[in-house]
């Protein structure tokens, strides 16, 4: 199993996701992003749109829900053989496009 951890940016985030969009997060991250995570011999799922941002070689983005987007890094495994991600930011994409243009 995958190892997690979040950077404070993430948690200012998830704070002002509501309990749906939590709920729909840890699903995602459950059902889909851990399970192709794991499975080396196969990329992530095309609904989850994984890519890297831009500029950052070592940041990705993935998609949850209809308006949620999260980003991460790999970091050294804790667990032999297991990825270890941390989770950098979290939000909707609207609430996102606000942020940027405060």
């Amino acid at each position: 199993m995958a190892t997690f951890e979040t950077l404070p940016q993430f948690e200012l985030g998830w704070r002002d996701l509501s309990c749906e969009q939590r709920a729909t997060f840890r699903k995602v991250v459950i059902e889909a992003f851990e399970p192709d995570l794991t499975a080396p011999h196969r990329p992530f799922r095309p609904a989850l749109r994984v890519r890297q941002i831009s500029g950052h070689a070592d940041v990705f983005e993935m998609t949850w829900g209809d308006d949620g987007r999260a980003t991460f890094s790999y970091r050294a495994e804790r667990e032999h053989g297991q990825p270890h991600v941390i989770w950098r930011q979290i939000g909707t994409l609207s609430n996102w496009s606000r942020k940027l243009a405060e």
